[in-house]
């Protein structure tokens, strides 16, 4: 990492939140703001990063995949508005802009915007987490923070066993950030995602001091040949293991 590639991470995405809420304060029908809002920010980030960082390649959620990628020292991966769906219902703060960089098999530098609650949280200043559940168990009552509209299955299940309170939220990135924040004590996904879903808020929350993990336990792999990359947990490490060993007893299962 240059010494200022996260500061970049954090400026781009702040700088490509401002164009998405100037967007949205434009108002229009929801499905035209949505398709507007993922082109416009994509081709500035992709603009930007040409001019900035030529050197570099870069995996998108809205560009072409280019295999150059697989054999580059440096990535960066972004999502250009992350939780597409909120952002085209008003109101809404749950969503993102995601800009991460990855250098040979490490994420280096990573920033999640959340402009429509006007702050970045990014590895420049990573953020100072909160204490929100002193016991290194699950047996107090947890907050899970989970998809709108595909909560795993398994938690269902979990919940029976233990107290767990569900936190439906829209945009990877602001679940994270929710973990970050101390609004919540964990993020749980595994309804399919893709690495530009999870590799900022990632960065952030382990360079945060936080777990970030697969669910089994195994590490987020990031620039592999198929993106798709379906399941994670972000929470505090003394929560970790807990965490892993319920959800796995729960049946936590992904085809990936």
């Amino acid at each position: 990492m240059t010494f200022d590639d996260d500061r970049l991470a954090a400026e781009l995405a702040e700088r490509a939140g401002e164009l998405l809420l100037e967007l949205r304060a434009g108002g229009g029908d929801p499905a035209g703001l949505r398709k507007a809002g993922d082109r416009l920010s994509h081709e500035f980030l992709a603009a930007e990063l040409a001019a900035r960082r030529p050197g570099d390649a870069v995996l998108s959620e809205e560009g072409r995949d280019d295999p150059v990628r697989l054999s580059a020292d440096r990535v960066w991966i972004v999502d250009p508005l992350d939780g597409t769906r909120e952002f085209g219902e008003a109101g809404r703060t749950d969503w993102a802009v995601h800009v991460a960089l990855w250098e040979r098999g490490q994420l280096t530098a990573g920033a999640v915007a959340l402009p429509a609650q006007g702050q970045v949280l990014s590895t420049t200043a990573p953020p100072k987490v909160p204490t929100v559940n002193g016991d290194s168990g699950i047996g107090s009552q947890l907050r899970i923070v989970v998809s709108r509209t595909r909560p795993p299955a398994f938690l269902a299940r979990l919940r029976e066993e233990t107290a767990v309170t569900l936190v439906p939220m829209g945009s990877a990135g602001a679940k994270a950030a929710a973990v970050m924040l101390g609004e919540v004590d964990a993020y749980v996904h595994a309804g399919g995602q893709y690495e530009w879903d999870s590799a900022a808020p990632a960065a952030v929350a382990l360079a945060a001091g936080l777990h970030a993990s697969r669910l089994d336990g195994s590490a987020l792999r990031y620039n592999q040949p198929d993106p798709v990359l379906p399941d994670i947990l972000i929470c505090p490490v003394v929560l970790a293991e807990s965490l892993l060993e319920a959800i796995g007893a729960a049946g936590a299962h992904s085809p990936h």
